[in-house]
C-alpha cells in the first residue's frame, strides 16, 4: 500500500482590510450625498420684490459687569467710574455705526444690546445709575442677567 505524504491544509482567512476600505468609501459617499441633499429639502420659491426692504441685523451684545466693590467691567475691560464707562460705550456704539455705514447698510442701524451682570452684594443704586447712564447714551436695549434658584 502506498502512502502519500501528509500535507497540512492551509486555513482560509478573511481579509478585513479591503472591507474597511469599502466601508470608508461608503461612509464618504453617504456624507457627501447628505451634504448635497439636505439644503435641497426646502421648497424652491421666488420671493416678491419691494422698494422698501429693510435689512435687519442682530444686535451687537456687550456684557457690563457691576462688582460689589463699585468697579465696572465692559467685556472684560475694567472701568473705575461711570463717566469712563459711558465714553467707552459711546465709542463702541459710534464704531458700530461707522462699520454699518462702510458696509452700506442704508436702512439699518446697528443696535447695541447690553447684558448687565451685577454682583448680588452690589447696591441697587449702582444698577439704577448704570441704567440711567445707558438710557442717556441712547442705548435702550438692556438685560439683567440672573441665575435660576
Amino acid at each position: 500500500m502506498r502512502r502519500f505524504p501528509y500535507q497540512a491544509r492551509k486555513k482560509s482567512r478573511i481579509e478585513i482590510i479591503p472591507m474597511i476600505d469599502v466601508m470608508m468609501f461608503l461612509l464618504v459617499f453617504f456624507v457627501l450625498i447628505s451634504i448635497n441633499v439636505i439644503p435641497a429639502l426646502g421648497i424652491k420659491m421666488n420671493l416678491p420684490s419691494s422698494n422698501s426692504v429693510k435689512e435687519e441685523h442682530p444686535p451687537i451684545r456687550v456684557i457690563l459687569s457691576i462688582s460689589a466693590d463699585g468697579s465696572y467691567q465692559l467685556d472684560g475691560q475694567s472701568f473705575a467710574s461711570l463717566e469712563s464707562l459711558k465714553s467707552a460705550l459711546l465709542g463702541l456704539k459710534n464704531q458700530n455705526v461707522a462699520k454699518a455705514s462702510q458696509n452700506a447698510l442704508i436702512n439699518s442701524s446697528p443696535r447695541l444690546a447690553v447684558i448687565i451682570n451685577g454682583d448680588e452684594q452690589s447696591p441697587l443704586q449702582r444698577l439704577v445709575d448704570v441704567m440711567d447712564m445707558l438710557k442717556s447714551s441712547g442705548i435702550d436695549s438692556m438685560t439683567i442677567a440672573s441665575k435660576k434658584k
